[in-house]
Formats: C-alpha cells, structure tokens, sequence
C-alpha cells in the first residue's frame, strides 16, 4: 500500500461576498475531487491545539503525525535546520523577513505595505543580506540568506521569551503596536531600525523602486525559537517517506524527521509554482522506493495573505491537477494506494492571516469504499459529515490504518 498527503496549505477559507456566499473551495472547479468524494471520508480535523498560534510550522507538524505539544521548539529553527545552519544547543533563531514599510515617518509609525517585499526575488535578496551581514554580522548575531523574502537570523547564546508578531498578520497596520516586547527586544528593535538605514538606499533597492516594484527596506523578526528534534518518520511508522516542498519550513520538518527531502525544479511557492512537477516527483517517489510521499503547495496560502481570492482558486484548480496526476500514475502502475488530502489552517482573504478555525479533509483508498455522505469536498460539506478528528496529529493515523 502507498500513501500521501497532498497539502494545499491555507486553502481554506470563509465565504466571501466577492463569491456570492461563496467559499474558495466552494467556487474552484475541483472534479478530481469531486469524483473521489462519491467514495471518500470527509470531515473536519482541529490542526492547531488550543493555546498555539495557526501557523504553519505547527499545523503541517500536526498534519505529519507530530504532536507539537510535543515537538514543537518554535518556526525559525525547523527553517535554518533545512538552510543548513549547524545548531547549537545554545543558539536562538528568528525568522527574519525582508519586508516592505512605508517611508516618511518615524520607525515605529510606519505601515506594513507587503511582508514580502512583492515577493523579491532570491537573487535581490541574497544581495540585501549580504548587505546586513557586512554591516551587523558580529559574535552575538548571524545572518543567513534564504529564499525570496524567507530568511534566517542566528543569535549566540541567547535567550527566548519575546514577544513577536508575524509580518503577515498585520498588513496595512502601523507597526507601533506589533514590535517586538519582552526578553530582548531592544535588541531586535535595534536590529530592525539598523537594517532600515542599511536597506532603504540600497542599490537593489533603487532599482527595484525605478522598475515599479516594491523594496525590501527593512527585516522583521520573528518565530523565534531553539534547536528542535523529532523522531525519526521510518521508526515511528515503519514507512519510508519523502517530503516536497518549495520552503524551507517545512522541507526542515521533513529533514529532522530524517525523511528524503525531494527538490522539484520551478517550485516557488507562490501560485506561479510547478505544480504538475510536484505531482509528478510524488509519483515517481512512490514508484521508486518510497512508502509516503507529503506533498505540499504553500500557492494558496500565499494567495490568501495577500487577499486574493482569483489565484486563490486558481491554486486550489491546479491542485486539484495534483491528485488526478498522482491517482493516475499509481492506479496506471497497478498500486493500492491511499490519500489525505487537506489545507494545514484556513488563510482567509478577508483577513489576509491564519485562523485556528478546524480544517476539512479528504481521505481516499483505491481500494476501498470509505463514503461518508459528503456532496463535494468543501467546508461546508466537511461540517456536514459530523466526522471531527479533535486532535489534528492524529489525522494521519486513519490514513495510515487503511491496509
């Protein structure tokens, strides 16, 4: 029996009056997965524990069978675990954006124009933070460079305990109330207000404002946390897996839990991502060794950050292309198989940030009927069913027991 999870993070959404009423879900044109539920389980899974916050790092741990109650060390390590970045027991990481603020006004009272910095790309970025690391590289902090606005922030010997708000909850907000307070947070302030001086006129910055684009002229810090350690996925489930992702948050939970990391060219993640290449590495993984592949597409996600709900559902169309591409490729090669598919956390557009709101799942064996009453695969349809998984990192374990 082969398995997967397809994940369309933060596919999820509320109804929408853009949408007549409608969901995103409710209005993509999904007829892989509306022909699977006929014989499908639906239903909701809380993915987010009660005193977490929905992010991704704690709801795809839960989606892979990790409790986060008990694994979770915080996002930005789980990140700079798949950068490469050695980790010390003593080491505190951050999550360090390159994002857009608004110029004029004083620091603290400038806007959160784009947590993204309009999506810059990871040429312009690597640039921006080599400008940092020249600038304020010292042996208390490090700057590492990731990918497109995702980057790392390693601080020696330190402490955890501030308090940090993700850029992406507070878009076209004054920044004055969401700076970082608590243990250390002068020096994350400082860090901050630095890379403004640094950042504002940088070369790369003047020319991305002349070609009409947005600059990256500040970091934000955030997701802070310590070196984190998993169980190994093939001991614990005596399946081999494989993880495919374009970021690196989640290619490091894939990482500590010592599963094969699959890297798809023309993956971004955003909605301009490869998806058909994504189906097609799982299908090949599952046809060549691999007992589980977790497939996931931050497309959606992204889409919903920034409010818009067209490629939104376009994502959530192509992703439905992905389970027809991975359904056909293994019943042509004559394998049972079983699906999960599912968002991570709902991301709705009208609040362009996560909810901790219970997420509707899919789960599907080619060989065997697990129909349990629902129309389509959406929200509403999932509440439905009357079917709720409480405990969102035990999902996994009703596709895992299909044999």
């Amino acid at each position: 029996m082969k398995y997967a999870v397809i994940l369309g993070d933060g596919m999820a959404d509320w109804k929408m009056p853009e949408l007549n009423g409608n969901t995103c879900l409710e209005s993509a044109k999904t007829p892989t997965l509306d022909g699977l539920v006929k014989s499908a389980e639906v239903g909701l899974c809380k993915t987010v524990p009660d005193g977490f916050k929905p992010g991704s790092d704690v709801a795809n741990m839960s989606v892979l069978g990790f409790n986060p109650k008990d694994f979770y060390t915080g996002r930005s390590p789980l990140e700079a675990v798949s950068m490469g970045i050695n980790l010390k027991d003593t080491d505190v990481t951050l999550r360090c954006n390159l994002v857009t603020l608004s110029g004029g006004e004083p620091y603290a009272k400038k806007t959160m124009l784009d947590y993204s910095a309009g999506e810059i790309s990871t040429e312009d970025a690597a640039e921006l933070i080599g400008a940092l690391k020249e600038k304020l590289d010292c042996d208390d902090f490090t700057f590492y460079a990731g990918i497109q606005y995702r980057h790392c922030l390693i601080m020696n010997h330190g402490a955890v305990g501030a308090e940090l708000t993700p850029p992406h909850d507070i878009s076209d907000r004054v920044i004055e109330n969401y700076l970082p307070n608590g243990v250390n947070s002068s020096i994350y302030r400082g860090l901050m207000e630095k890379s403004y001086e640094i950042l504002s006129s940088h070369p790369v910055n003047v020319k991305r404002i002349k070609d009409g684009k947005r600059p990256a002229n500040s970091i934000w810090l955030w997701g802070e946390g310590t070196k984190p350690a998993l169980a190994d996925f093939e001991k614990l489930r005596g399946l081999k897996g494989g993880i495919i992702s374009a970021v690196d948050l989640v290619k490091g939970i894939g990482m500590l839990a010592e599963m094969k990391v699959i890297e798809v060219a023309g993956a971004t993640g955003n909605y301009k991502t490869d998806f058909q290449g994504k189906a097609n590495a799982a299908a090949d993984g599952l046809l060549n060794g691999l007992d589980f592949v977790y497939v996931h597409m931050e497309a959606a996600d992204e889409c919903g950050h920034h409010g818009d709900y067209k490629n939104k559902i376009y994502s959530i169309e192509q992703i439905d292309g992905v389970v027809k591409t991975v359904i056909a490729r293994l019943n042509a090669a004559g394998e049972d198989f079983a699906i999960l598919v599912c968002p991570d956390h709902p991301t709705p557009c009208a609040i362009k940030t996560h909810t901790s709101d219970p997420i509707p799942y899919l789960l599907y064996s080619n060989a065997k009927n697990l129909y349990n009453g629902a129309a389509r695969y959406t929200e509403a349809e999932a509440e439905k069913t009357g079917k709720y998984v409480k405990q969102g990192y035990l999902l996994i374990d009703k596709l895992f027991a299909i044999k």
